[in-house]
């Protein structure tokens, strides 16, 4: 839906409620006094906030979820990095986001295949129940043997997942602590996980 003048409504609320969240981040302080001149700000301040809440979207779902142009995305993130305020790293074919100095090495590629539907899947089973199978993750999660073992492969080579006794997460309160802090973006099975999440956090780790 358009005003008069022209403005996508839909579009406009979208970025004022990420902008809110980015305008209340303390990466705000690094925003340009000129982006406000030039109604850039908005825009801006929505990338940060939508970080803050989605950390390691690629460049095509911050674009769609902001419902931005091409263009426009490439611009504000280009000058994002260029402020300090975000950090691109390569994940594959893609090109991840995150929120400047708040994600090591392991946290952004966990964050990476937590983008992954089916790897996400796997990861989340596992922490439900460290004695899941191969099988058993199949079943759960409606894909095939040969789906679970590619992916169980990537995750073992990226440092997730360990396959010497069955499949154990590696450095599972680390993967745990992502997934409930930002849940909401992760889809149903991420909040379900999170609503009960004490339950498997072991504090004397």
């Amino acid at each position: 839906m358009t005003n008069p003048d022209g403005v996508d409504e839909g579009k406009r609320a979208i970025l004022r409620r990420f902008a809110a969240l980015g305008a209340a981040s303390p990466l705000a302080a690094l925003s340009e006094p000129a982006a406000a001149d030039t109604g850039e700000s908005d825009a801006r301040d929505a990338i940060v906030g939508y970080l803050s809440t989605t950390p390691g979207a690629h460049f095509s779902k911050i674009r769609d979820d902001l419902q931005l142009g091409t263009g426009e995305t490439q611009h504000h993130l280009r000058r994002l990095e260029e402020l300090g305020a975000i950090e691109r790293y390569r994940d594959g074919d893609y090109k991840r986001f995150v929120p400047a100095d708040r994600f090591d090495a392991f946290e952004k590629q966990t964050l990476g295949y937590l983008r992954r539907e089916t790897p996400r899947g796997m990861l989340i089973e596992l922490l439900l129940n460290p004695e899941t199978t191969a099988g058993d993750l199949a079943t759960a999660l409606d894909v095939s043997a040969p789906t679970v073992s590619k992916y169980a492969g990537e995750l073992e080579d990226a440092g997730l997942l360990s396959r010497e006794d069955g499949y154990a997460v590696e450095r599972p309160e680390t993967v745990l602590i992502l997934i409930v802090r930002h849940a909401d973006s992760f889809g149903e099975s991420a909040r379900r996980l999170a609503q009960n999440a004490d339950q498997f956090i072991d504090y004397h780790g």
